[in-house]
């Protein structure tokens, strides 16, 4: 992986941490025209309006620049690419109505929907997906994410280096209904990729007449998706309106969304209480109070926080002393106790949930590969101090926002009670805390990742390279599982590969030590349905709620 893309990686999962989980929660209100007076903290009904709001500003709705959740929320629901996620966050068809691979898996043909229209009452057709991936395969892309493409798409890469003409790349408009795209291995999550908001087409016609102006307002913008933008302002909010020419307006039940800038979460939660919000995300603190309610509510997202060992420093070099920091974590009590907010205690790499075999995960498969052992972790503990001759002095690099501190801290007292060893924190600013890792200049740290798709090469793509930041980490085992999985046309192989790799990467070789998969906490009004939130990709779909 090169450092620009893997630099870009980083960037796109801390905006994930900063904005996943805080928002996009709100008011619902169905069209009730008399009833009994409305008690506090129930939500006001109207027009069949749903109010949702978050807690940071819309960057972008400029789909070759967004990168953040806020943006990939709204674009998600203005427009859809070839699949789209279900309520059970599985892909199924949404633009296209199905697809062919070929035998050797490397060529994918999409049939597309009869009938699809833009907004403006445009064809969409095959071409709009072509311009589009194009868009996102050369240098007018500024949102990082060119590599989700180029990584698998016939001289995706080529062409983003001007070393390739657009004839020359693996996507083609066979006819206004047919798609073909050629991959350059097999790629059996490639479906699954396509409900990200990089693969939405675009309407080639539309986006040059409007040149710098598209996407800054929404009569700068033409809509594909359940609903289209009535009123877009980046810093106060949105309104988004149904879209009746979406091809399946018939079951999109809610006509109306606002999404408004809430920056502070004790606003918001009385903001809930008043009956002008329909969902809150709760802090830690505000739990244990709110837990018992009929109107709570907790999820975790495909999203894990470990411990990153440096390999190349001398005081965790040794394997005894990286399993004995791993072993000495009680897991539980830091995600049910400590944190409190949905975080569910991590037994592996890979988060809970994500796919596996079609039947069980991918985290069901290969079982708890991490676990508390405090009597493991002084055995391991003395075999590595007696290796190196002394007990080494340890730094744990952590960021200085609040949640990550407290989970320093508490990892801190771990050692202490499991270990008798005292460790220093040392809290950087997020920035400074990767520039630290990248330069090489760390022990050990608190870090995390968030999956851009539902596979677990997702994370385990990360560790080929051994680079600093990922704690300069090389092994010919590991590599090789990779590489095999990425070249495996056997789904059942691939996935053994994948399953050994993280066993190799997490138990036997303990680069990582994974210590919580990331939860939020939150209040639902109870009139408002089926509004889903996804542990990855857009995290908000207001396509399938409903209000009673």
């Amino acid at each position: 992986m090169k450092k620009s893309k893997l630099l870009a990686l980083i960037l796109a999962a801390s905006m994930v941490l900063a904005t996943s989980g805080c928002g996009f929660t709100g008011t619902a209100s169905s069209a009730a025209a008399s009833g009994p007076a409305q008690s506090e903290g129930t939500a006001k009904t109207s027009d069949g309006t749903i109010t949702v709001y978050d807690t940071n500003e819309i960057r972008t709705l400029v789909q070759w620049a967004a990168s953040d959740n806020n943006s990939f929320t709204i674009l998600n629901n203005v427009s859809e690419g070839l699949y789209r996620l279900n309520e059970k966050h599985e892909p199924e068809p949404a633009l296209a109505e199905s697809y062919k691979v070929s035998d050797d898996k490397l060529t994918y043909t999409f049939t597309l929907r009869d009938g699809l229209k833009w907004s403006n009452g445009t064809a969409l057709t095959a071409k709009d997906f072509v311009f589009s991936w194009l868009k996102q395969m050369s240098t007018d892309a500024t949102n990082g994410y060119s590599f989700i493409m180029t990584d698998y798409i016939v001289n995706g890469a080529e062409y983003l280096d001007n070393k390739a003409k657009a004839e020359d790349v693996g996507v083609k408009a066979l006819d206004d209904k047919t798609l073909e795209v050629k991959l350059k291995q097999p790629t059996p999550y490639f479906v699954r990729l396509t409900v990200l908001p990089m693969f939405f087409p675009l309407n080639e016609e539309y986006v040059k007449s409007q040149g710098a102006n598209y996407g800054l307002k929404a009569d700068n913008m033409v809509y594909c998706g359940p609903y289209s933008l009535a009123a877009y302002d980046p810093a106060s909010g949105s309104t988004l309106k149904k879209n009746d020419s979406y091809w399946d307006a018939a079951n999109v039940k809610v006509s109306n969304v606002n999404v408004r800038i809430i920056k502070e979460q004790a606003t918001a939660l009385n903001a809930y209480k008043s009956g002008e919000l329909s969902r809150v995300t709760l802090s830690s603190s505000d739990v244990p109070a709110m837990k018992s309610s009929a109107e709570f509510s907790s999820t975790s997202e495909f999203r894990t926080t470990y411990l990153q060992y440096n390999l190349a420093n001398k005081a965790v070099s040794n394997k005894n002393i990286r399993l004995a920091l791993g072993y000495a974590v009680d897991r539980a009590t830091l995600a049910d106790v400590v944190l409190a907010d949905g975080s569910a205690p991590a037994t592996g790499l890979i988060a809970n949930g994500m796919f596996g075999d079609g039947t069980k995960s991918f985290r069901e498969l290969n079982g708890d590969i991490t676990t508390f052992d405090a009597a493991k972790a002084k055995e391991y503990w003395e075999k590595g101090v007696k290796e190196l001759g002394s007990a080494p002095s340890l730094v744990l690099l952590t960021e200085d926002d609040s949640v990550t501190k407290t989970v320093a801290t508490y990892i801190q007292g771990e050692f202490k009670k499991n270990l008798g060893i005292d460790v220093k924190i040392d809290s950087k600013t997020k920035k400074a805390k990767n520039q630290l890792m990248d330069d090489n200049n760390y022990q050990m740290a608190v870090t995390a990742w968030g999956a851009d798709y539902d596979d677990a090469m997702t994370y385990m793509d990360l560790w080929t390279n051994g680079t600093p930041y990922r704690g300069n980490y090389k092994s010919d085992t590991y590599n090789s599982l990779i590489t095999d999985a990425k070249k495996q046309t056997d789904d059942a192989k691939r996935l053994q590969d994948m399953l050994s790799a993280e066993k190799t990467l997490v138990s036997e070789d303990a680069v990582v030590s994974p210590l919580f998969y990331r939860g939020f906490a939150y209040l639902t009004k109870p009139n408002v349905e089926n509004l889903v939130t996804h542990p990855f990709g857009p995290p908000i779909e207001f396509k399938y709620a409903s209000l009673k």
